[in-house]
């Protein structure tokens, strides 16, 4: 069961990544869509692939790593996103799409590295 969950949710942080990239991808140029965008292209496809790496740990420890980076990089996601929402870079449908996802993403990917930790710590 674990293993499938695992897979949906690789899924799930891989297209939101790419939904990410698509999105932010159309934007014209200017130093603030360069700046932001590079930021959260860099966080989300972290998001992603430090998950994926999550799932083929070799032990507790190494996926309670790997978990924190997760969570580290879906908040850093998050903040982005809201950065974009202030700076009016992205028509609000597409945002709320998005941010519903990742925030979705760091409550999970959190409540599991605390369900690690004290697994760790028993």
């Amino acid at each position: 069961m674990e293993n499938n969950y695992n897979q949906v949710f690789a899924q799930r942080t891989k297209a939101l990544a790419i939904k990410i990239i698509n999105d932010l991808s159309e934007l014209s140029y200017s130093d603030k869509v360069s700046v932001i965008r590079k930021q959260i292209f860099r966080s989300a496809s972290s998001t992603a692939a430090n998950y994926r790496a999550m799932c083929r740990a070799r032990s507790d420890k190494e996926k309670y790593a790997k978990i924190c980076i997760v969570v580290e990089e879906a908040d850093e996601t998050v903040f982005w996103l809201e950065v974009i929402e202030n700076v009016n870079m992205l028509e609000p449908e597409k945002l709320e799409e998005i941010m519903k996802e990742s925030l979705e993403i760091l409550k999970v990917t959190s409540a599991y590295k605390s369900k690690l930790k004290t697994k760790l710590d028993n």
